[in-house]
């Protein structure tokens, strides 16, 4: 990656390199750039305004107020009004109690205001009022949140750190395609910034948070990289960037990869097919275990993704994973992983009615229970091992999962036995064990999913009788 090194009048060429190398900004584009007073991005907006003729962009500005350091933020949203009003710009500005945000979701206030700020960045990108956003993201802070990153225990995806670009769902306004948050200044030393300021005359709101050492970003920007500098390699910060674009291409390619064999491993929102996994090289199984996480909003540290793969792995066909963020956690049923709430590894109890002739979707079991009438012909559907005369049946069936107490008498034993113990004896365990589908008549079980049914409810030569059959949520009838 190539970082800027020349003189101060060489900078506006740098940045435009950088905007049309990696594509952020187009002609038309209606463009906002999120200035805060700071120099990174007063910097951007004052480069921004001698680039736009040979970019073809219509420039705005944006402020979200973060009310944490009370008369200054609110002098900081002046300078920004001002410094609008001066270049005659639309300014779009918002403001947001972060304080109470933070402590009402138990977030940071780094985090908090991030989330406030990058939300009203969505609603004016969304809204139809923007196409772009531009940040002043530096070299400096990619280099910063790498050095975070690893400390942390990141992987790859987490050293590609800063992206130049970050694409904004727009479900809501199909017409508004291809938005985005955008950073022009990610090659770009601080340094730099200041140097370029200071050559065209233009004054920065300072923030004096930023020289609080309690915050760990601060701790990096004025002590341990400058310490790494000195010691170890003055280019410390361009190396850190250098490792996250490395690590971002990396990242692409297997985003690819991933996208092919996600469908045929993690079918559902919730289940991960194990077998399927085992068949990919690691480095993607992990992938996999982590997008499938994802897709549930669970964040899966290193330790999480190997206990999962433990499992996947286990010779125990059930077996639980760790507890893992927000009361989640894996369990192992034979060939399936299955991510669920710990609240809902005791499932309750289910029940619903079996129209005969009809069938009914059971939720619990991601299946569908068919009963038909056939004539106890072999052509006509007839199959022995599932079928119930239909003058031993009462009134009406449901389907339900087993309850205590309840008995099964399958053909070709001696006596009936409690469910438990053919459970049991099949070696089926879990959550599986507890939603086991049967179908009752009355207080009577008359068909259990894998066994055949009772011999003293089988239907004679040519009488009619009811067929069940269970069809898997993803089949497709024949």
């Amino acid at each position: 990656m190539k970082m800027y090194d020349g003189p101060v009048q060489g900078l506006q060429q740098a940045v435009l390199g950088y905007i049309r190398k990696h594509d952020l900004l187009k002609a038309g584009d209606r463009v906002g750039v999120a200035v805060s007073g700071g120099a990174d991005s007063v910097a951007l907006l004052r480069l921004l305004l001698e680039l736009r003729s040979d970019l073809g962009v219509v420039l705005s500005v944006t402020h979200f107020n973060h009310k944490l350091r009370g008369a200054d933020s609110e002098n900081d949203e002046e300078f920004v009004r001002k410094l609008a009003d001066q270049y005659r710009l639309e300014l779009f500005a918002e403001s947001g109690d972060v304080h109470s945000h933070a402590v009402a979701n138990r977030k940071s206030l780094e985090t908090a205001a991030r989330a406030m700020r990058y939300e009203f960045f969505r609603k004016l990108l969304t809204g139809g009022k923007l196409k772009r956003i531009a940040t002043g993201h530096t070299l400096d802070d990619q280099a910063e949140t790498v050095l975070l990153r690893i400390v942390r225990g990141a992987g790859t995806r987490g050293i590609a750190a800063i992206y130049p670009r970050l694409n904004v769902q727009q479900s809501e306004v199909s017409s508004q395609p291809d938005l985005a948050i955008v950073r022009p200044l990610l090659a770009t030393r601080r340094r730099d910034i200041e140097l370029y300021l200071a050559g065209i005359g233009q004054v920065w709101r300072e923030d004096k948070s930023n020289r609080d050492l309690r915050h760990s970003r601060n701790r990096v920007r004025h002590g341990i990289l400058p310490r790494l500098e000195r010691n170890l390699n003055p280019s410390v910060r361009e190396a850190l960037a250098e490792a996250a674009e490395i690590a971002r291409t990396e990242e692409n390619y297997w985003e690819e990869k991933v996208r092919e064999v996600l469908p045929s491993i993690c079918p559902e929102e919730t289940c991960v097919k194990v077998k399927a996994l085992q068949h990919l090289p690691l480095a993607l199984q992990r992938r996999v275990v982590r997008r499938c996480a994802e897709g549930l909003g669970l964040r899966l540290e290193f330790r999480e993704v190997e206990n999962i793969l433990e499992l996947a792995g286990a010779e125990k066909p059930s077996a639980r994973s760790e507890k893992l963020a927000d009361d989640w956690c894996v369990e192992r049923h034979k060939d399936e992983l299955r991510f669920v709430r710990e609240d809902a590894t005791e499932p309750r109890d289910y029940e619903y009615r079996l129209p005969v002739p009809g069938s009914v979707a059971v939720r619990e079991t991601r299946s569908s229970f068919e009963a038909a009438f056939v004539s106890g012909r072999i052509d006509d559907g007839y199959n022995p091992e599932q079928s119930i005369a239909r003058d031993t049946l009462g009134a009406g069936l449901c389907i339900r999962n087993w309850r205590a107490g309840d008995r099964y008498w399958p053909a070709h034993t001696k006596a009936p036995k409690k469910i438990k113990e053919l459970l049991t004896d099949r070696h089926v365990e879990g959550i599986e064990r507890k939603l086991w589908p049967v179908v009752a008549s009355g207080s009577e079980v008359v068909w259990m999913r894998g066994f055949p049914s009772p011999a003293n409810r089988r239907p004679r030569s040519e009488a009619e009788a009811v067929v069940i059959r269970e069809v898997p949520a993803n089949s497709t009838n024949p």
